[in-house]
């Protein structure tokens, strides 16, 4: 299904977003969020529309008084062999299989859904209007941006806990001085770039 969900005839609903999707190093993150009616959570919109301290300040709320939260991922790896977009699908998957409490509906930003055991409908821009997707989205960058620096001190010199691998000017030119690390996806073009660009060989993209 597509379109807005009439979400008041489901007694438990599971919100659904990603991040991740971008950036040429890192894993994909997705996260899943069934919040409680009796718990609101103030101040809840899409992550990308929030500073850094409230998104954490909101993250550590979301944990606390949602019903069930779940948040999963799919690696570098996986997204090299599936393309970006399936490895997207796999992390919601996974997410929504991680909660310890079975939605009746799942309610994922965008314009498709995963395949689920439990009917979803997706919603362009979801994660700025239904409350769900916005706590998902919430977590799902927050708990990326950590692994992202948790990476800059495996890999130092690439700037991840700046840029998070987003394709920055800075991020591509340490691509091309130093060349890709285990966590950069081979199937992006300007990783691809620069293993050319050093005689290394490239991974099976799965495109």
């Amino acid at each position: 299904m597509n379109g807005t969900a009439d979400i008041e005839r489901f007694a438990l609903v599971a919100g659904v977003d990603e991040a991740g999707r971008g950036p040429l190093a890192g894993p994909v993150v997705a996260a899943a969020v069934v919040l409680d009616p009796d718990r609101p959570i103030l101040g809840l919109t899409d992550s990308k529309a929030i500073g850094v301290a409230e998104r954490l300040r909101l993250a550590e709320e979301i944990s606390e008084k949602s019903l069930s939260w779940a948040v999963a991922s799919a690696g570098p790896k996986e997204i090299d062999e599936v393309n970006i977009l399936q490895a997207t699908m796999l992390a919601m998957q996974r997410a929504v299989a991680a909660l310890d409490t079975v939605p009746d509906h799942v309610l994922v930003d965008g314009n498709r859904c995963p395949r689920l055991p439990i009917p979803a409908t997706a919603i362009v821009k979801g994660d700025a209007t239904v409350e769900a997707i916005s706590a998902a989205s919430i977590l799902a960058k927050v708990t990326r941006d950590r692994e992202m620096i948790e990476l800059d001190v495996i890999h130092p010199g690439y700037g991840f806990a700046r840029h998070k691998g987003y394709p920055t000017r800075d991020h591509v030119r340490a691509l091309a001085e130093r060349g890709p690390c285990p966590c950069h996806r081979r199937s992006f073009a300007p990783v691809l770039s620069a293993l050319q660009c050093r005689g290394m060989e490239s991974r099976p993209t799965g495109r």
